[in-house]
């Protein structure tokens, strides 16, 4: 099943580009200046065709992520898609211009800036404007992104689309019509049903409501939240959308963000861990006991399901939350296991669960956990792993935490010998 999603998601962002060379081999333009002109046409086409696709994949249908490497990496492909459908959406003015340089200085500036009843060409315009707009956010230039802004900025994605639609269907000439109504047609249908599910459909069928039976402080600006409701099938390592509705709340009443579930998937309740990383998460500090939230999800694709290989896992942070869940469903596991748990903290006062996963390491055999102080003992070092864990570099290594945390571990790994594909790493930082 998972092959056959990559595939069709594959096929789904090359689609325009089958009639595109299709239609060269019908004939080739004649010189550069046409060379050019069907480019700037062709950078439009695939352009907004990669807009389209990119809004399918941001349905976020839960377990759909899975066959695509989890949400995090569906995330950076949808973020790489609208990233590369902007260059081509710039390049598409640009390349037509230069194929009217031929013409003079007034037929580059017609091209540009077309007369006011030139309607056809001033929504491509305004489309591009758009996309600046709700795309800026997304570019480290710009600083640090706010999550709820940069959320309602994407809303005008929706319009870019219905103009670029408007623009391309009134001036293509690089599809033929049948061409263009397979491309344009299939894409966008799929891209409003996407559109609809998101913005409609899921909060009916994907949201389900749940109830804060106890808010349990674990350390400074870190709380767990054991929630009630309907039952919700997850694997350990996965994560869930929360919307938090007590109305006593200083911040992020009805916003939805990710958390990562530290319970087991065979416990009744879920428990859900929530560090102070911005306004939102900060009020979820005194959230009170017995009001309501809404759950989407779960989502992710970290670890696997059965432990059958021997594993190294590195966490820190609030990224020990996946490696948690993991311990926790070992209670009732009858599979041996063999994992050696790495948990880094500044100071032992930061190492909130290692007492709890001491504990589960003491009762099942194959599960060893090393506490790892920064503070105290620097960096992780190639020796300190070497002294807990003789074979680490043997093992399928698990890394989840702040990236500062995934970068050191990475190239400490690499440098080890350890091999790229056996290195599976989850930054805590999800947008």
């Amino acid at each position: 099943m998972f092959g056959a999603v990559r595939l069709a998601t594959l096929a789904l962002v090359l689609w325009p580009a089958v009639p595109l060379v299709a239609g060269l081999g019908a004939g080739l333009p004649g010189d550069a200046a046409a060379w050019l002109g069907w480019l700037g046409r062709a950078c439009g086409v695939v352009g907004l065709a990669w807009l389209l696709v990119a809004m399918v994949l941001s349905i976020r249908l839960p377990r759909y992520d899975q066959a695509l490497g989890g949400l995090l990496k569906l995330w950076r492909f949808h973020h790489l898609l609208g990233a590369g459908s902007f260059l081509l959406l710039m390049l598409h003015p640009l390349l037509l211009a230069l194929a009217a340089v031929a013409g003079g200085p007034g037929a580059v500036l017609a091209t540009l800036t077309p007369p006011v009843g030139a309607w056809p060409v001033w929504t491509g315009w305004a489309a591009l404007v758009l996309m600046m707009v709700f795309l800026a956010p997304s570019f480290s230039f710009f600083g640090p992104p706010d999550y709820q802004r940069r959320k309602w900025l994407h809303r005008l994605s929706g319009a870019a689309i219905v103009l670029g639609l408007v623009h391309t269907l009134a001036l293509s000439r690089t599809l033929g019509s049948a061409s263009a109504a397979w491309v344009w047609g299939g894409v966008t249908a799929l891209a409003l049903v996407a559109f609809v599910w998101r913005l409609v459909l899921s909060r009916r069928f994907a949201r389900r409501r749940y109830r804060i039976t106890r808010v349990e402080p674990l350390a400074e600006r870190v709380v767990e939240l054991t929630l009630e409701g309907p039952p919700l099938a997850y694997d350990a390592g996965q994560f869930v959308y929360m919307a938090p509705l007590d109305a006593a709340l200083a911040a992020g009443r009805g916003e939805e963000h990710p958390y990562s579930l530290v319970s087991a998937p065979h416990e009744p309740a879920l428990r859900i861990a929530i560090k102070d990383l911005g306004d939102a998460s900060a009020a979820l500090m005194h959230v009170s006991v017995g009001s309501d939230v809404t759950v989407e999800g779960p989502y992710g694709r970290f670890l696997p399901q059965r432990h059958d290989r021997p594993a190294l896992w590195i966490g820190g942070g609030i990224g020990m939350t996946p490696f948690v869940s993991a311990a926790r469903g070992f209670a009732v596991q009858s599979q041996s296991v063999d994992v050696q748990l790495i948990y880094c903290a500044n100071d032992p006062g930061r190492a909130y669960y290692l007492r709890e996963l001491e504990a589960i390491a003491a009762e099942r055999p194959g599960f060893r956990v090393h506490a790892h102080y920064f503070a105290d003992e620097g960096p992780l070092s190639p020796a300190f792993l070497e002294s807990r864990v003789p074979d680490f570099r043997h093992r399928d290594v698990y890394v989840c935490g702040p990236a500062p945390l995934l970068a050191l571990v990475e190239s400490l790994l690499r440098r080890e010998g350890v091999p790229r594909r056996r290195i599976v790493m989850e930054e805590f930082d999800l947008l």
